[in-house]
């Protein structure tokens, strides 16, 4: 029983799955040969993350397929409904990785408060000759604590963004057409625990309230979620994140609005044209940027190889 994790499996699950007999491989088939080594090997199972499309012409010519898992929330990388009508498992770990990806939403909000996406390239070609000006430049940053956070889009993630927020002492506002209202349980080291219910709002208004707005939506069909428009809609001053999917926000629009001070910084994971994002993007002084790497802690890799192994088992029923 042969399982591709395409774009690679944490060791726990690789153990996992060839304790129960699996034959796990994990070589890297380009996209356009992959429908042949499937076929060549009779691969039962792909695993994937967000790089390998599973696309019709896959799950229509590769009979020997019975399960498409992947690694993380989105599923925008798979036809999920057109497999599952051919009878084909459509499987994904929505919780493994949630904790990891809010962490960096806040890693990047403290890195554009207090310039670090901008101090750590200057700091070593010029920290030692232009010590003093830097820390001119540098020395309006701002606290997190007190201040407003829009959370768009409240399912997993932006629950585990709402309990770091709370636990930093920020107000929550959340916007979510699909959640009127969500109870956040922030526990902390002693077992205390409290309990804060977040009723969400319509766009607009999370939009013109907030402080800092991160996004934790799927990929948009059509157009921006964030353009032009958006921006101006929001407060002077207003930071952004996006942790989610690269075309949540007009890029464009954005640089117009950093270079014009309406937003004071943002903070990329994700990218237009991932993998090759705009250099304007990612050089831009008030962008603190990552490569998609919401979801890569040693933690959450650990977590998202048992959960794939224990539902391809429980699918295949290998005892």
């Amino acid at each position: 029983m042969k399982v591709l994790a395409n774009d690679g499996l944490d060791q726990s699950g690789i153990d996992a799955l060839t304790e129960k007999g699996f034959e796990v491989i994990t070589t890297k088939v380009p996209q356009e040969l992959l429908l042949d080594y499937i076929n060549e090997h009779k691969i039962r199972t792909v695993l994937v993350r967000s790089a390998t499309q599973v696309r019709k012409d896959i799950i229509d010519n590769c009979p020997s397929l019975e399960i498409i898992g992947r690694g993380g929330v989105g599923m925008d990388n798979i036809d999920v409904d057109y497999a599952r009508e051919k009878g084909i498992h459509v499987i994904n770990t929505p919780s493994a990785s949630s904790k990891s990806v809010a962490e960096l939403v806040f890693a990047h909000l403290f890195s554009g408060a207090r310039f670090l996406q901008d101090s750590n390239r200057k700091m070593p070609l010029v920290g030692n000759t232009e010590f003093a000006s830097l820390k001119k430049a540098y020395a309006g940053g701002i606290e997190l604590k007190g201040k407003t956070i829009g959370i768009v889009g409240m399912g997993r993630i932006g629950q585990e963004v709402a309990k770091i927020a709370l636990g930093l002492g920020m107000r929550v506002i959340a916007a979510d057409n699909m959640v009127g209202k969500a109870s956040i349980k922030v526990t902390f080291y002693n077992n205390q625990f409290i309990n804060v219910d977040i009723e969400t709002e319509p766009l607009e208004q999370v939009l013109r309230h907030s402080d800092f707005i991160t996004l934790h939506v799927p990929a948009q069909k059509s157009g921006y979620m964030i353009g032009k428009y958006e921006f101006e809609m929001m407060k002077n001053g207003v930071a952004i994140v996006n942790c989610s999917r690269g075309g949540v926000i007009d890029e464009t629009a954005l640089i117009e609005a950093l270079d014009s001070g309406k937003v004071r910084f943002a903070g990329l994971d994700v990218f237009i044209n991932e993998p090759t994002p705009s250099k304007e993007i990612i050089s831009h002084s008030k962008i603190s940027v990552t490569p998609h790497t919401g979801a890569s802690t040693l933690e959450a890799q650990d977590r998202i190889g048992l959960s794939l192994a224990e539902q391809i088992t429980s699918i295949l029923q290998i005892q």
